[in-house]
């Protein structure tokens, strides 16, 4: 018992004082864990529908999903579309975060502000702009367009990361190689990016994430040839109830999972 009575926190508050507060947060995670914990049992079911807990096991779905061809032409198109948007957001968020950073200047905070915005707006409203800006410009049903989109959905997702990271940097090791005679592009990859590596690789699997799980922009501006695994999923369920949805949702689970092991495995060397 002397575990609960040693502080918590720098404010002296025990362990035992935060007795609520470690419950109230189980329970959320408990709460927020279950449906996954049913999709899974339910991809392996023969049922028709969806059912748990599944009478007869079987690999069914997953054979009817790896064997579709629509369901594999959307999952490309999905993992495109998120490649392409991890290397041009963690390259754009990066630029825009350390520029702002650096600069010192009095707008920088109002600046950064302005960028993350697409994090704050409702996704349906930035959908529903982007269907008609991307109309105007044959931008609509295309993988440039999807890019552009999901682009701006990761690119503040990438700045607030590096910014975390870039504050707990020391800038005067670069300043101290441009003094040397180092330019400042040249100070940046060799002394600043080594050290912030891994919030960068942290910063591109979000993005890649953020693009291949989302569902509302693809909706509304990806259609035919260029509709997305998710979009695709969304159909199934609306339309008529297919289990492979729960065979792939278990497929995405696993992705997911591996992506963040991957990334404490590159934090710890």
């Amino acid at each position: 018992m002397s575990w609960w009575r040693t502080p918590a926190s720098s404010t002296q508050v025990t362990h035992g004082g935060r007795l609520w507060l470690y419950v109230l947060a189980a329970i959320i995670m408990i709460l927020l864990i279950i449906p996954t914990f049913l999709v899974i049992p339910m991809s392996f079911s023969d049922s028709q529908y969806l059912e748990f807990p599944p009478e007869t096991w079987s690999l069914r779905w997953y054979n009817e999903y790896f064997g579709s061809r629509k369901w594999m032409r959307a999952t490309v198109v999905s993992l495109k579309i998120a490649t392409a948007t991890m290397m041009v957001a963690t390259i754009l968020g990066t630029m825009a975060a350390y520029a702002l950073f650096v600069s010192g200047h009095r707008l920088a905070k109002r600046i950064f502000m302005l960028l993350i915005t697409p994090m704050i707006v409702p996704v349906i409203l930035i959908a529903i702009g982007t269907f008609y800006a991307f109309g105007k410009f044959g931008l609509n049903n295309t993988l440039t367009g999807l890019v552009i989109a999901h682009t701006a959905l990761a690119t503040p997702l990438v700045m607030i990361v590096i910014t975390a990271a870039l504050r707990s940097y020391d800038l005067n090791q670069e300043r101290v190689a441009v003094s040397l005679g180092a330019t400042r592009i040249k100070a940046f990859f060799q002394i600043t990016l080594p050290q912030i590596k891994f919030s960068v690789v942290t910063a591109a699997l979000l993005s890649f994430l953020t693009s291949f799980d989302e569902v509302i922009v693809a909706i509304f501006v990806s259609g035919g040839s260029t509709a997305t695994l998710t979009k695709h999923m969304f159909s199934a369920l609306r339309d008529y109830i297919d289990p492979t949805i729960a065979a792939i949702s278990t497929i995405m689970v696993l992705v997911s999972t591996v992506l963040l092991l991957l990334t404490q495995a590159i934090g710890k060397k």
